[in-house]
């Protein structure tokens, strides 16, 4: 009877072992994802950044390239001071944004589920402080930005959990342990689900349609130009901007503290 008792609860707990490996690896930020007619595929991240902010999109760059389904090339940036979205890649800038409340900015614009363009802003208004002026914090946001442009979403977003070691789960010390400061298996799981069928077209060029393009003409940096707020969880939101036409830019938030 206790071996039988015993073996029940063996089994209870490799099954919810199992259940939370696969709710972690469920993060995908809906069905958006770059158009590729192959994998590996090889997305561009411009950088606009001041040289103090060049190795953390560099670790950043090499974390996600692990992945077997896609790389990261860093490559001279387009955008300049405003951080405008080019076409068929990603910009990547920092600048003192102000003390708007957030701390960093993932936004994509996509056309139907293809994402199109992508920027990721870091706000060195807060940087600058004793607060966030540290290489765990610097890790985690632009790790976490640049993977919501993937097409990513948080592995856990209640504020003040453990760590699970990934930098797609928001924390109030990404140093851990474990740190939050990189991508884990689960990123890398989910990355594969997304990227598993490929597609008939590309959206890595910058080859788009003038729709598209009249949607880049505005710089979304302040809240009141985000659109909608679709989801809002302890520090982190969600924003929908609708254009029209299938086109919209999503906007996902770090809140600071």
């Amino acid at each position: 009877m206790i071996r039988k008792l015993v073996g029940t609860i063996i089994l209870v707990l490799v099954v919810l072992a199992l259940s939370t490996a696969l709710v972690k690896a469920d993060h995908s930020w809906g069905n958006y994802h770059w158009a590729r007619t192959a994998n590996p595929f090889t997305l561009k991240l411009g950088d606009n950044l001041s040289s103090s902010w060049d190795p953390y999109l560099a670790t950043t760059s090499s974390d996600w390239s692990v992945s077997n389904v896609l790389d990261t090339t860093i490559v001279a940036g387009q955008s300049g001071r405003n951080c405008r979205p080019t076409s068929g890649r990603v910009e990547v800038c920092n600048r003192k944004y102000g003390k708007n409340g957030w701390l960093g900015l993932a936004q994509i614009w996509v056309s139907g589920d293809h994402i199109y363009q992508g920027v990721t802003k870091v706000n060195d208004t807060y940087f600058n402080t004793s607060t966030y002026n540290m290489i765990p914090w610097k890790n985690l946001v632009m790790c976490q930005e640049v993977g919501h442009t993937l097409g990513l979403d948080h592995q856990d977003e209640i504020f003040g959990n453990t760590n699970l070691g990934t930098c797609m789960d928001y924390t109030s010390d990404p140093d851990g342990p474990p740190s939050n400061e990189h991508p884990n298996a689960h990123d890398y799981e989910q990355l594969e689900i997304i990227y598993a069928h490929l597609d008939s077209i590309t959206t890595i060029s910058q080859t788009i349609g003038q729709t598209a393009r009249q949607n880049t003409m505005e710089n979304l940096d302040n809240p009141g130009e985000w659109g909608r707020l679709v989801k809002s969880q302890g520090r982190v939101a969600v924003y929908e901007r609708d254009f029209g036409g299938g086109y919209k830019a999503f906007t996902f938030v770090i809140w600071a503290d």
